[in-house]
């Protein structure tokens, strides 16, 4: 299991309201926004309602230098049903994300996977996935 997950920001206003907007279908809010530089760049963090791990970051590159995707790289969202992937998807285009495949049914990676794709405003590839037998993990406690 991972601690946090960071994607780099160029305009950062535009991605922390992009991933307010895809992320709250999934029950996921912002925690922590941090605008002002200090020991290291402005960036906002999302997790479970009362959980510190595991984060979700955007930030701008600790380099300074552009942000840039990863040819390869994918970020998977776990949703807590098929209508929260919808959901998820939803406010992701509406937010101005790029469509990489509509909600659906994906048997050839497992029976009852079901999930969609897209790109964010700055182009990293992101996936809302329902996935049976997960459903303990939002039932959890933080």
């Amino acid at each position: 299991m991972f601690s946090h997950v960071m994607v780099g920001a160029n305009d950062l206003a535009r991605m922390i309201a992009f991933y307010d907007a895809a992320l709250a279908p999934l029950g996921l809010v912002r925690s922590v926004t941090d605008l002002e530089p200090a020991a290291y760049p402005p960036g906002a963090t999302w997790t479970r309602p009362g959980a510190k791990w595991p984060e979700f970051i955007v930030q701008q590159p600790f380099d300074r230098r552009p942000a840039s995707v990863g040819n390869g790289v994918q970020v998977s969202f776990l949703a807590p049903s098929r209508a929260a992937v919808d959901a998820a998807y939803a406010a992701a285009i509406a937010a101005g994300a790029a469509d990489e495949g509509p909600p659906g049914e994906r048997p050839q990676y497992s029976a009852g996977y079901y999930g969609a794709y897209c790109r964010d405003p700055e182009g990293n590839k992101i996936h809302f996935v329902h996935r049976p037998g997960f459903e303990a993990a939002f039932d959890a406690a933080p």
